[in-house]
């Protein structure tokens, strides 16, 4: 064994024993067990002590040596590539020895390092129950945040049923018949406003030859006028209702022909109050004012 193995080898048996000296098995169970293991680490030191002896005279060895060795430096380097190729070689042929062969020594050794071991797996399994429980804790809030979901969702689902009940209830026929119901309602109040608008003209504007003299004399404006006794006059609602009618079958031509149907005192009344127009250019042609612009 050369210097650089023996120093490498003593190197490693004191890193060693820096390690295991000072807690070799400390709970051992019985005290054969402890003596053992004291036997074992004095055997231990004594090697190490035997080494560091073995370090120190190689060591003086290299000093000595050291001296001539600078003096030729070609040589130094021719030497030390031959050392280092010895070792490599030597490095690579080598397998791989115990320490100490002492089996008490690998015993107590092997010992300590299961229980170093172990301590260190009760503290992997320790923290791997916390983070268990802790998995468990969200587990069981994901679970109950999965459950109000599905419980939102069954009732939007239900909602959403309902919805299309009543859209299907609502559909276009339920609609149209709904507006049908409406504009009947509509005609129905039309006709009875025009029901009372002619009770209400045939009671207050009858026809010229429907009225006594008595009432003649009692409409101031009306009594100088006496109708052709051979032209049918029509009554005051019937014009009005040509003037309706005109207006919202043809918008574009509202105007009425006056012909000698027409007695001229209603005309008169009509144009006075403003209830109907005549035609810019032909006074012969009136039609009634746009009251629902």
């Amino acid at each position: 064994m050369d210097a650089d193995e023996l120093l490498q080898h003593a190197r490693a048996l004191a890193k060693q024993m820096s390690v295991y000296q000072g807690s070799l098995a400390p709970d051992l169970a019985t005290d054969e067990s402890s003596e053992r293991t004291q036997r074992a680490r004095d055997e231990l030191l004594n090697e190490c002590e035997e080494q560091w002896k073995q370090l120190e005279e190689l060591q003086n060895k290299i000093t000595l040596a050291g001296t001539d060795a600078f003096q030729d430096p070609e040589s130094q380097v021719l030497n030390h590539v031959k050392a280092l190729t010895a070792e490599l070689k030597e490095w690579q042929e080598r397998q791989p020895e115990l320490l100490s062969k002492n089996h008490e020594v690998l015993l107590a050794v092997g010992k300590e390092e299961l229980q170093s071991v172990n301590k260190e797996l009760e503290m992997v399994l320790s923290c791997c129950q916390a983070k268990n429980e802790k998995l468990k804790q969200d587990l069981k809030s994901e679970q109950k945040w999965l459950e109000e979901q599905q419980e939102l969702l069954t009732a939007a689902t239900d909602r959403t049923a309902e919805l299309q009940n009543e859209i299907s209830r609502l559909s276009e026929a339920g609609v149209v018949q709904e507006m049908k119901k409406k504009i009947q309602k509509v005609k129905a109040y039309q006709e009875s406003l025009l029901d009372t608008l002619g009770d209400f003209l045939a009671e207050h504007f009858p026809l010229p030859q429907q009225q006594g003299n008595a009432n003649k004399k009692k409409k101031v404006g009306l009594k100088n006028f006496s109708p052709p006794s051979t032209v049918d006059l029509i009554s005051l609602h019937e014009i009005l209702e040509l003037l309706m009618n005109k207006m919202f079958e043809t918008p574009h031509e509202p105007y009425v022909t006056i012909d000698e149907s027409f007695w001229p005192p209603y005309i008169e009344m009509l144009l006075r109050h403003g209830i109907a127009l005549r035609h810019p250019e032909n006074c012969y042609k009136i039609r009634l004012e746009a009251f629902h612009q």
